[in-house]
């Protein structure tokens, strides 16, 4: 009956695990994490998951990995694959024989360069551990600083206000989400944090960050010091490839692999989070992509895949925030567009298309209330997938119906 072994107990190892049962694998399955809870999703860590004291949203509950004859192991980390006699190594010594082997091992959140103090006043948030940690100091009249303004730094903000801290959240470039959001969003978002009383300094250097048992120091370039209870870093995540690398395994920006996910070794996989794979969308570019939605998607295809399928990858790169009362979501990559349309939906909604020099479409970025972009975005969608050079007049008309612009 065969083997399939996942390492990486979190959204994308879950999903392949069932996806497996779902398109009739009767073999073994073993889910490996080194967390000790079983898989639950990231992205409440830094939405509800700090505004209240909520567990963790698991992905499914114990019972239901037994009904799928899934042997779900936690508190487990792996040392070491051994390729050659097809197993996995677990930190505690044990032994784990594998046909096919899934990497699902996600990422971590990046360090401050040259930050060694472990300090429980500096913190940085992946974990529904770390969640529980920063929460508890998010508290009326506490003073918490940010060190990122990108999508998790700003999810933090908006979360501490909700609890009544103040927040200075500190960026080092010139605005927020300087990756892959279009100014123009990035200045309503601004304005709203600003509005809700979150000091943001822009373009500020940091020299030196420290903590005691008293509170924490950001020194800023030009003798500047911000003074807090709690520093949270938030500049973005690294995919952990020490696992592939040391077994001798491609890495290029994650673990790298081929259209259908699989990487040097044919009998090894990498999927979600820890890998970079080549995107038909965008001409074959290697990316990586740190998004809920992909770790899914990607978790049911490499399941097929792990079963001989040999399906390539082709689900448009789509990525989401709340903040306050704004739900921003893209779709695509923007960075290679040389025109942009702005289509205003009312209400303060509205979507920029970002083209190439053919017209062809790449990506769609929006900002409103509530679900006010959501179907025009899920639409742009279709259309990046479908290679279309919709009429700019047409995008710009919110009267014109995107979904005629992809029957068209």
């Amino acid at each position: 009956m065969g083997c399939i072994v996942i390492v990486g107990a979190g959204e994308c190892g879950a999903r392949a695990a069932f996806a497996l049962r779902e398109k009739g694998y009767d073999g073994k399955i073993t889910l490996i994490g080194a967390e000790p809870h079983l898989p639950y999703e990231r992205p409440p860590l830094s939405k509800d998951g700090l505004r209240d004291e909520t567990p963790p949203k698991y992905v499914a509950d114990a019972a239901k990995y037994m009904a799928a004859r899934i042997d779900v192991l936690t508190d487990a980390p792996v040392k070491a694959i051994d390729r050659q006699a097809k197993h996995v190594v677990l930190v505690d010594g044990g032994n784990i024989s594998y046909d096919r082997l899934l990497l699902a091992t996600g990422a971590r959140a990046r360090t401050f360069p040259g930050l060694d103090d472990a300090s429980p006043r500096i913190r940085t948030l992946r974990t529904h551990a770390d969640a529980e940690a920063i929460r508890r100091d998010i508290q009326p009249g506490r003073r918490i600083a940010i060190i990122g303004g990108g999508f998790i730094g700003l999810e933090l903000a908006a979360s501490a206000r909700h609890r009544g801290a103040e927040v200075v959240l500190i960026e080092g470039l010139p605005r927020v989400l300087s990756r892959g959001v279009p100014e123009e969003i990035a200045v309503v978002v601004t304005e709203k944090h600003r509005a809700e009383g979150v000091d943001i300094r822009c373009g500020a250097k940091i020299e030196k960050i420290d903590a005691d048992d008293v509170g924490a120091r950001v020194v800023l370039a030009g003798g500047d010091i911000v003074a807090a209870d709690l520093v949270v870093i938030g500049i973005g995540a690294a995919p952990n490839t020490e696992l592939a690398a040391t077994s001798g395994l491609s890495v290029e920006n994650g673990i790298a692999v081929d259209a259908t996910l699989r990487t040097s070794d044919p009998d090894i996989y990498a999927a979600g989070d820890c890998c970079s794979f080549p995107l038909c969308h965008y001409d074959g570019r290697r990316v990586r992509l740190e998004a809920w939605r992909n770790a899914q998607d990607q978790g049911t295809l490499v399941a097929g895949n792990l079963l001989g399928a040999e399906e390539a990858i082709s689900s448009v790169p789509w990525f989401w925030s709340d903040q306050y009362d704004l739900t921003l979501q893209i779709a695509g990559l923007a960075d290679h567009a040389v025109a942009t349309v702005r289509r205003d939906l009312g209400d303060s909604a509205f979507i920029l298309f970002h083209l190439d020099e053919t017209g062809r479409l790449l990506a769609a970025s929006g900002i409103g209330p509530g679900n006010a972009v959501a179907r025009d975005i899920r639409l742009a969608e279709m259309l990046i997938a479908a290679g279309r050079r919709p009429d700019p007049k047409a995008l710009a008309s919110p009267d014109m119906k995107l979904k005629a612009l992809l029957a068209a």
